[in-house]
């Protein structure tokens, strides 16, 4: 059974799960966007376009912001919409510029909260070294929205001639991640539903900018960047080795988690390796350039966790796997649902 040339069978409406990250993100995509709007660089799915405009490259992003709530430990939606574009575009290893900022506003809401939300959009675009080049606003119906939403696009200049792709990877690759896992999703949810941790933990929202382009320099070494957004460091893998037709296998005990991240999964149920972070990327690179890589994010606060945590290979094509601390392996698949909802 078909309804305007989608099949019904795998979901005939819109579900919180479909924001994901995870499977139904995938499914929608490919089922619904893909066939109408698709075409070559669309279909890339990589971070941010690549663009070739007269000399110069580009990469091209844009974002959606409706995280709930909107103020959690460590910022709130002003900054975080700046941060997850910027780093986006700094997947590409791209010089972000500028940005443009549309804010979708629900009736009633208090001017002196959107004043906050303004100012530290503002101060995050100071910090990641974009201007903000175009703006809009709108206004809902009360109850038609949840406070404020914003969408931020931005550009930047490509610093290199080969940059990362998500379907670059190549066996023989090791991957790493630039630090600790987890910190964004479960500030979220313990702000959202009021839970106390022993620690005052932070969101790891954060500009990536100037720590992805220290990696500049590695040229055609550096093969994959990801940042791990929706769906955690699982989706992140789980769409390189689906893109780039190659099996990874990452190792549990090298994946650096904070304690108190790691305490929270314990007590919620859930797993580290499908919670949001912002301020977090992963990249594969060739295997002989991947300890000068770690000591070189070492060399910035925000990559001193970093840390090879596994390798592309040629055996299972597509699927992700993780060596367990028992010396077991599983397999790490995409979200099928949504583990923490409206984390960004």
């Amino acid at each position: 059974m078909e309804s305007c040339g989608i099949a019904i069978g795998f979901s005939d409406v819109i579900r919180l799960g479909h924001g994901s990250g995870g499977k139904l993100t995938e499914q929608l995509v490919e089922k619904v966007f893909l066939p109408k709007i698709g075409n070559s660089i669309l279909n890339e799915l990589d971070d941010a376009a690549s663009l070739k405009i007269g000399d110069a490259n580009i990469a091209f992003s844009t974002d959606s912001y409706v995280v709930k709530p909107l103020f959690f430990p460590g910022g709130n939606i002003g900054s975080l919409a700046v941060h997850g574009t910027v780093n986006d575009l700094s997947m590409r290893l791209a010089r972000p510029l500028y940005l443009s900022v549309s804010f979708i506003i629900e009736e009633g809401f208090r001017i002196g909260e959107l004043s906050r939300i303004v100012e530290s959009l503002s101060q995050a675009a100071k910090e990641s070294q974009v201007d903000v080049a175009a703006a809009d606003t709108k206004v809902v119906n009360r109850g038609a929205g949840d406070g404020v939403y914003i969408n931020t696009t931005g550009i930047g200049i490509i610093e290199t001639r080969h940059p990362p792709a998500v379907r670059k990877a190549r066996p023989g690759d090791l991957i790493i991640i630039s630090s600790d896992l987890g910190r964004h999703g479960i500030a979220i949810l313990c702000a959202r539903e009021g839970l106390e941790l022993e620690t005052d933990l932070l969101s790891d929202s954060a500009s990536l900018s100037a720590l992805a382009l220290r990696l500049a320099r590695l040229g055609p070494a550096l093969h994959c960047m990801r940042d791990l957004t929706r769906g955690g460091l699982s989706s992140a893998l789980n769409e390189i080795a689906h893109a780039s037709k190659v099996g990874i296998e990452i190792n549990d005990s090298q994946v650096p988690i904070h304690p108190a991240v790691r305490g929270a999964c314990e007590l919620l149920g859930l797993d580290p390796l499908y919670v949001a972070c912002e301020g977090r990327f992963i990249c594969i690179v060739e295997a002989d350039r991947a300890d000068e890589v770690v000591e070189n994010l070492k060399l910035d606060p925000l990559g001193q966790e970093s840390a090879i945590i596994g390798r592309v290979t040629e055996e299972h094509p597509g699927r992700v796997v993780s060596r367990t601390a028992i010396g077991g392996r599983r397999i790490v698949d995409k979200l099928s649902g949504d583990q923490l909802p409206r984390i960004c």
